[in-house]
């Protein structure tokens, strides 16, 4: 793989992951799940399956280091906004502060879970570049599954905790694909 798509990986990845390195929500919680994280588990391991069989002497067409690019964009983007956004309600794992509240603003207006929006950006800008295309389906089916995972058991903690306000929200903003209900 040339060095400067190398590059454009460690570069995409570092400024996705940047916002992350802030101080996340350490306090206890009021409430939390611990289901989203067999879902975390599927993400990671789908980022991994990016990985296998990939050959470094592989040259990826121009067209897919173009469109690499624009999603790492997209992914770092939503990264800094979600983060900004959610400020002190950062967490790790699904869960519910005291005085938690009910984001709906910046990128919570066009998806209720921005960060799983980046995180597929990335993966797909990733894959896009060093995966072959069966292993890729693979790794985005894996990822899918483990997002769902973590979205509803996010939108349940919500749900208990916002009631109709959130029953709201729900219907009327997508989970993590924009246009997609």
């Amino acid at each position: 793989m040339p060095v400067y798509v190398c590059a454009i990986l460690a570069l995409g990845w570092a400024l996705w992951f940047a916002p992350f390195l802030r101080k996340w929500n350490q306090r206890a919680a009021k409430k939390s799940d611990s289901r989203s994280r067999w879902g975390m588990l599927l993400e990671f391991i789908a980022y991994a399956l990016l990985w296998m069989r990939h050959s470094w002497s592989y040259h990826p067409a121009l067209w897919r280091i173009f469109v690499s690019v624009a999603l790492f964009a997209v992914g770092a983007l939503l990264s800094w906004a979600a983060t900004n956004a959610l400020g002190i309600h950062l967490r790790f794992e699904a869960a519910i502060s005291d005085g938690h509240k009910l984001i709906r603003t910046g990128p919570y207006a066009l998806v209720r879970h921005p960060i799983y929006a980046s995180m597929l950006a990335v993966l797909l800008a990733t894959g896009i570049v060093v995966t072959p295309w069966r292993l890729f389906v693979v790794a985005l089916v894996v990822f899918l599954i483990g997002t769902e995972i973590r979205v509803q058991t996010e939108d349940n903690l919500l749900a208990n905790h916002f009631g109709s306000e959130f029953s709201e929200y729900r219907k009327s903003v997508p989970a993590y694909i924009p246009l997609v209900r």
